[in-house]
């Protein structure tokens, strides 16, 4: 399983229950990664797509207590839950994209994460584990500094040298 997130150069993926920056080269990589594919996310990252509605072309999984079923997505009531859903997909298909408690929950069972570092400040409110910090991750890939809508970008990859096992 990976996670993929955009972070400022502070850590920050979010505010307001919304994306610092609008990205094009970064949601074009998004989508290409993710397509087809299974996402997982927390309610709030749902709530926070156009119109409440999940990604097309993707497996859409959400972690909802007490949420209402949906047809348009697998909504799981607990992390228990999540886990037995998740075993019957392979790994390297998942892809956790938020919120921020789900990639704290997520992160220990990520073998990679895809972070797009934004040489910016976006002033965020929610953010994730900084992974340069992190004994279990390295970063393994850093692709070349690419400015997209008036931002510096890098993609990246960090590695977890030590994933746990899904409901292990």
């Amino acid at each position: 399983m990976q996670a993929i997130v955009a972070v400022d150069k502070k850590w920050g993926i979010g505010k307001n229950n919304d994306l610092l920056f609008s990205l094009k080269e970064d949601m074009k990589f998004f989508r290409q990664t993710t397509m087809g594919k299974i996402v997982v996310m927390g309610s709030n990252t749902l709530k926070s797509f156009p119109g409440g509605n999940p990604l097309k072309n993707r497996t859409n999984i959400v972690l909802y207590p007490g949420g209402e079923k949906r047809e348009d997505c697998l909504v799981v009531e607990s992390l228990d839950q999540l886990f037995e859903v998740l075993k019957n997909y392979d790994t390297k298909d998942i892809f956790v994209i938020g919120g921020a408690m789900m990639y704290r929950t997520m992160l220990p069972y990520c073998s990679s994460v895809l972070v797009t570092k934004v040489n910016a400040d976006g002033e965020a409110t929610v953010f994730f584990e900084n992974l340069d910090e992190h004994p279990d991750f390295e970063c393994v890939a850093e692709g070349e500094t690419l400015i997209d809508n008036g931002f510096e970008i890098k993609f990246t990859t960090y590695k977890n040298n030590a994933p746990r096992a899904i409901g292990g």
